[in-house]
């Protein structure tokens, strides 16, 4: 089992069953914690998320996207909590996510991550290579991809 580790949320389903699994691998004894981490980005469409939160249009200002991204990591917290995370720590980053997930892991020296192996932006990851593709290949620690 692991004593940290990182957790990408995006919304998506996929997401929210990498935090259920997440929680399952923590070790439950000590200082045991979830890094739950939203990168806002810019979508070409609208998209529902899970935990109860509405549709994010494609045209929301970075603003809009952080605001809705505090909610889905407060959501989150809760779900990973409820789950069984003895500590959940949530991340605000903008950027690059592949390059923020990375950047995220090394500076917590976190054990593993574990994230959807799709998400809501998925439709453009045809073209230029998944997420979890990259942090998978980049990244230092172990990485777990979760199939819905």
């Amino acid at each position: 089992m692991f004593d940290s580790i990182l957790v990408p949320v995006d919304g998506s389903e996929h997401a929210k069953q990498a935090v259920d699994v997440a929680c399952h691998l923590l070790k439950k004894e000590g200082l045991s914690k979830v890094y739950l981490l939203h990168v806002p980005e810019v979508l070409g469409y609208k998209t529902t998320m899970v935990w109860g939160l509405g549709v994010v249009n494609p045209e929301s200002t970075l603003a809009e996207r952080e605001q809705a991204g505090e909610t889905l990591l407060e959501k989150a917290s809760v779900f990973a909590t409820q789950a069984g995370a003895p500590q959940v720590e949530r991340l605000l980053v903008s950027g690059d996510p592949a390059r923020v997930i990375l950047d995220v892991a090394k500076a917590n020296s976190v054990d593993a991550i574990v994230m959807g192996s799709r998400g809501l932006s998925d439709l453009g990851s045809v073209m230029i290579g998944s997420v979890s593709h990259k942090v998978s290949h980049a990244a230092k620690c172990s990485v777990i991809t979760v199939r819905n």
